[in-house]
């Protein structure tokens, strides 16, 4: 595998991650109820430890993309 196909595939990485990432951060910001009545039916958990939970889940996902997906592809366009 050369660099241009690596460099293509951390691009296509976090473009897909990032889009997945705004989908879910609004997911929770927009229908935050409705989810926590969702998983409250399995797991009982108060609002405040859903809304922690969520938001470091959020906030750890993107720690992971820009670690693993975008450092990756600006690393790659540097070099090639």
């Amino acid at each position: 595998m050369d660099i241009a196909a690596l460099r293509q595939f951390f691009m296509w990485c976090t473009i897909i991650n990032g889009v997945g990432l705004i989908i879910f951060f609004l997911f929770i910001a927009c229908a935050g109820g409705w989810i926590h009545k969702v998983h409250s039916k399995f797991f009982p958990i108060p609002r405040e430890t859903f809304n922690t939970v969520m938001y470091s889940f959020i906030g750890a996902y993107k720690i992971f993309i820009f670690g693993f997906n975008l450092v990756p592809f600006i690393a790659l366009s540097i070099v090639g």
